[in-house]
């Protein structure tokens, strides 16, 4: 364990400034995501203690009043006189910027909490914040407005229960700091959840005082669980993960890996709790380990020749793979901490890696033939789809310079930056969008029915469909390891299909397709869906349009006599003519387009593969447990 634990520990980096009046430097947005952001650092704190040996469980409460309460049975801040400040920890901890006991390494081994700004970030941004420390069965409290102490920490009387230490935070957020100071539980469990996968052991609770549920997060078995629930609507090859664990003073690291029969790749990693969302040192070492280990076996096994070595996109496809690392003073690249970058940590990733998987292998045989064979066909398949894009490009078809497809109607500008290209779904609706556009910067490609899906064929088979060469060929950024965003003939690349259910399976098949073929155009922001309305309403000489259920009622409450009003629901975009389609759709001045992220691309891959996947049982169980929300089913 670490050294003793006491207000000296607490190192001060620098006062409480900046906070109120800078707010999205330290929790990235006053909206939504910064909102529940201060959840998580409180949160954050608890998974320290847990990660230290000292807690194991933490309770979250979403309360009655709108506010937030967070509890471990941890050590406890400190709560003696810091010597010297002449205050508590506790008021250090909560009123100091960059305070706490995690830079030195010595009161923390490992810490997902390096930038110290925590509670005191949390504490600057709420309205009321009133903390109870447990130590030694001494019940400790102290309250704060806006950052600012409304008296000193005190002593209120013994612990109940039995219980000996702990720390117990409740917050409401500062209305004058937020756009809106309402959580969403649903953006709490998901990663509440997660926290227990990279902690096994530990026991968070999740209470909505407000709807009266109680969810208990709990995982034996911790990232292996993780990838089992990952892969539960794919064929597994392996049914039990491979487990790979390392541990010495002040480093850990657990990988799980697990082989579907897909045609895509997963590697999530996280450092000190906090996922790598962009990668970094640690999985750069895995994956060369992965490739190194599965070729010197192959080789030695005599099931590759040498000449014929496998790449790592060979050996990555169809592969789940989870990195929980915690080390001592994780170098992250940006304020998000979505990258890692310490040099040497590739280095020791890799060659523990290499060794704990050989070793893994040369007891396992026969699974490494099921991988070998899954790799060996990604192999062929991956020199084929090479012929035959090599095969395209010579007749041009992925060449920017080769010849447009006939059904692309272009812009007039050569501009990027003010070109945007509209993919529609069916000829009819195509065509009244081609009617209806500025030509000058508004292209229009029109997709015939549902384009392939990628997720279920390899690229020879996806590069051998011709709506798919047509996209690829108008966009002229090239696919894969060929993507080059400079070469993006436009920065707007807008899906627009009809507002029903075909329309939500054709939309998703385009995400799905620019996921794993165009990642670069989600990543780089170029990507959106267009929003066209659902219902048209005419009263009189007045005309309005409803992008939304809510929005007709909205639109028709205020009416006297609502019945008058003639309320027409569009079915499909094809209802509507050149003009009405420019209007409510493409005119930049009032439409409605939302930018995707590569969340909601993930999201709605990961909803493609339970609802069309090879598994029928998930996809009964989705069914049966989301009938009741239908509306406006069309039959």
């Amino acid at each position: 364990m670490s050294e003793e634990y006491n207000a000296g520990s607490i190192k001060v980096l620098e006062g409480l400034q900046h906070v109120r009046k800078r707010p999205s430097m330290y929790i990235g947005s006053t909206g939504d995501s910064g909102l529940h952001h201060l959840v998580f650092e409180v949160v954050d704190n608890s998974i320290d203690e847990a990660m230290a040996g000292y807690c194991t469980e933490i309770e979250v409460i979403m309360n009655m009043d709108g506010s937030v309460t967070v509890i471990d049975n941890g050590r406890g801040i400190p709560v003696d006189i810091h010597p010297d400040l002449k205050v508590s920890g506790v008021e250090v901890a909560l009123t100091k910027l960059n305070a706490g006991g995690k830079f030195e390494g010595k009161v923390y081994r490992v810490s997902g909490g390096l930038h110290g700004v925590g509670v005191s970030v949390v504490n600057a941004l709420s309205k009321h914040l009133h903390i109870k420390v447990t130590r030694e069965g001494i019940v400790y409290e102290q309250e704060f407005e806006r950052g600012v102490p409304l008296y000193p920490l005190r002593e209120i009387g013994q612990a109940s229960g039995g219980r000996i230490s702990g720390t117990e935070v409740t917050f409401t957020p500062d209305p004058e700091i937020f756009e809106s100071i309402e959580f969403n539980e649903s953006l709490i469990k998901p990663k509440l959840k997660e926290l227990t996968y990279l902690n096994k052991g530990l026991k968070i609770t999740f209470r909505n005082e407000r709807e009266g549920t109680v969810e208990v997060f709990y995982s034996e078995n911790g990232i292996k669980d993780f990838i089992n629930e990952l892969n539960e609507n794919q064929q597994v090859i392996l049914q039990e993960p491979i487990y790979l664990l390392e541990e010495n003073e002040g480093f850990f690291l657990e990988v799980a890996i697990q082989y579907n029969s897909g045609f895509s790749s997963e590697v999530l990693s996280f450092v000190n709790n906090i996922a790598t969302t962009e990668g970094g040192t640690h999985e750069l070492g895995f994956k060369m380990a992965l490739t190194k280990v599965i070729n010197d076996e192959a080789a030695q096994l005599k099931l590759i020749k040498e000449e014929e070595a496998l790449t790592g996109d060979d050996v990555r496809e169809g592969l789940t793979a989870i990195i929980n690392l915690r080390i001592l003073n994780p170098q992250f690249e940006g304020q998000t901490k979505a990258k890692l970058g310490n040099p040497e940590i590739k280095t020791r990733i890799y060659n523990d890696v290499k060794n704990l998987l050989t070793l893994y292998f040369d007891r396992h045989i026969d699974d490494f033939k099921e991988i070998i064979k899954k790799a060996t066909l990604a192999q062929n398949a991956r020199i084929a789809a090479r012929k035959a894009k090599e095969l395209i490009r010579r007749k041009g078809a992925l060449d920017f310079s080769g010849r447009l497809p006939g059904k692309l109607a272009d812009c007039s500008t050569n501009d990027p930056k003010e070109a945007e290209i509209y993919i529609v779904e069916g000829e009819s609706a195509g065509g009244s969008a081609k009617q209806g556009r500025d030509r000058k910067f508004q292209a229009i490609l029109p997709l015939r029915g549902k384009i392939l899906n990628v997720e279920k064929v390899n690229m020879n088979h996806a590069l051998s469909n011709q709506e798919i060469k047509n996209l690829i060929t108008s966009l002229g950024c090239g696919i894969k390891e060929d993507f080059k965003a400079e070469n993006l003939r436009y920065h707007k690349v807008i899906i627009m299909t009809d507002a029903d259910i075909d329309g939500a399976h054709i939309r998703t098949l385009l995400l799905t397709f620019f996921f794993r073929y165009m990642r670069g155009l989600i990543e780089n922001g170029y990507l959106y869906i267009a929003q066209p309305p659902l219902y048209r309403v005419s009263l009189g000489k007045s005309l309005h349009y409803a992008y939304s259920e809510e929005e007709l009622k909205r639109i028709l409450s205020p009416l006297s006599d609502p019945e008058k009003a003639e309320v027409q629901r569009y079915k499909g975009l094809g209802e509507m003519d050149p003009q009405q389609l420019w209007e409510t759709t493409m005119d930049p001045s009032r439409r409605v387009i939302i930018r995707t992220t590569m969340r909601e691309a993930e999201e709605a891959n990961a909803l493609f593969e339970l609802l069309m996947g090879e598994k029928v049982e998930p996809r009964r169980k989705f069914i049966e447990e989301h009938a009741k929300e239908v509306v406006n089913l069309d039959i």
